[in-house]
């Protein structure tokens, strides 16, 4: 009798109430939980605001704490219908765990129909700086610049891109680059004038109609030398090299003459002397429209 008397004088003692077992959807409850007989010993639990489960939304959490007493009292509410349990809720004193009963809080919904709907909680003010706009609005910023930045690159594209590729610079080294390819293919040294001078023709062709803008593909040889003529926008240095080549190649074709080897480098080395002088007849021709 002693001992059991001296371990209840000295032992801790932990007792828990609930206000209410049945509530109002956001009506507001209360837990105590109470530990006597401390001895100025410390207490462990859970942080403010953090002892309840998830669906228990924590209003006000007041602790206070003397030699021999710890009180901790709990505001509470819940938002959601349905039977909530508040589980055991362990208190450490002195490397010693004290545990309180469960507790089930059933939360019922009181309206009706007719009623007068408030809010359950106040709006909270929140004073926003700048990067938490940011935070909220990054995506929409980010998108939107990505749109302006994709509608300026069409823009340069269009303007810019298109005349690049059809510049006289462009043009130029592309055919050159067509004729390399063609004398690699050796139709002087094996004597393939006929294959020899349709390829270069086709190049000129497609050079001239790209180069000055003159159907060059699609007109015959005499129609294409005598708009060259009246165009004025080759030089006469130039359309001479185009009418001696062509007249040559058309007779070539169709077995009318056959060159020899010198005549047909004469005529290679012509006309990629004229494709590098073309660049030449448009300055002049730009400058005939200025005045």
């Amino acid at each position: 009798m002693c001992f059991l008397i001296c371990a209840n004088a000295f032992s801790q003692i932990l007792s828990s109430s609930v206000e209410k077992k049945t509530i109002a959807l956001g009506e507001l409850n209360h837990i105590v939980i109470t530990i006597n007989n401390l001895h100025d010993k410390k207490v462990s639990a859970a942080p403010e605001n953090e002892l309840l489960p998830f669906h228990f939304e924590e209003v006000k959490d007041s602790i206070a704490q003397t030699k021999d007493i710890y009180y901790r009292r709990i505001e509470f509410a819940v938002f959601e219908e349905g039977t909530f349990k508040i589980p055991e809720l362990e208190f450490k004193v002195d490397g010693k765990v004290l545990k309180t009963i469960p507790y089930e809080i059933d939360v019922i919904n009181t309206a009706k129909k007719g009623d007068q709907i408030n809010d359950i909680m106040n709006n909270k003010e929140v004073n926003l700086e700048v990067k938490d706009y940011w935070e909220l609005y990054k995506w929409y910023i980010l998108a939107a610049l990505s749109v302006i930045a994709l509608i300026i690159a069409i823009i340069m594209f269009i303007k810019w891109g298109r005349k690049a590729k059809d510049s006289p610079v462009v043009a130029t080294n592309q055919t050159l680059k067509e004729l390399d390819s063609l004398k690699k293919k050796k139709y002087v040294e094996s004597g393939d004038y006929r294959s020899f001078y349709v390829e270069l023709i086709d190049i000129s062709r497609k050079f001239i109609s790209r180069q000055y803008h003159l159907p060059a593909d699609v007109l015959l040889t005499d129609d294409l030398i005598d708009l060259m003529k009246k165009n004025n926008t080759i030089s006469q240095e130039n359309e001479k090299v185009v009418e001696e080549v062509f007249l040559r190649g058309d007779l070539v074709k169709f077995a009318k003459t056959f060159p020899d080897q010198e005549a047909m480098e004469k005529d290679f080395a012509n006309i990629r002397e004229f494709v590098k002088r073309s660049s030449k007849d448009l300055e002049f021709e730009n400058l005939r429209k200025d005045v």
